[in-house]
């Protein structure tokens, strides 16, 4: 009978007011920035791991770099399948296009270009064949915006 009556005796509810609490602000701060530390770290892994739509090449950095034969840009020919091949001018047609490549004297046979893969700032004056995606145009007889370039 006695377990019985210590049972009994034994509060149902336990104050917290003790005082004895198990987590203070120097344990809660180092928690935060570990787990804030690790996120980082988790960004970052992600953002320098490739993606599905291909691997990129390096952009060329100097003139000297940019030689017969190299290729810049994305190696995602699914995406940019459209291919043309031209001498690259500087230029749109009315709004549309930032260059132009140069196919023939006939000026409806140039391609207006765009690009938010390739900087084709660097390949100005060059014989290039570019990879792209066929735009909607409104003036121009063909836009693309361009994946991949290579250096003919």
């Amino acid at each position: 009978m006695e377990k019985k009556d210590q049972k009994s005796k034994t509060p149902i509810m336990h104050s917290f007011k003790d005082g004895k609490s198990s987590f203070s602000p120097n344990k809660v701060l180092i928690i935060f920035v570990i787990l804030f530390l690790l996120g980082a770290g988790t960004g970052y892994g992600l953002s320098n791991s490739t993606g599905k739509t291909g691997r990129n090449t390096p952009l060329a950095s100097k003139e000297g770099s940019i030689t017969n034969g190299k290729t810049f840009g994305s190696d995602d020919t699914k995406t940019f399948k459209d291919t043309a091949e031209g001498k690259l001018e500087e230029g749109g047609i009315e709004g549309e296009g930032q260059y132009h490549l140069v196919r023939s004297e006939d000026v409806s046979q140039h391609v207006y270009m765009t690009s938010s893969t390739v900087d084709l700032s660097q390949f100005i004056g060059k014989k290039i064949k570019v990879w792209g995606q066929t735009q909607t145009a409104q003036k121009a007889g063909w836009l693309m915006d361009v994946g991949r370039v290579e250096v003919k």
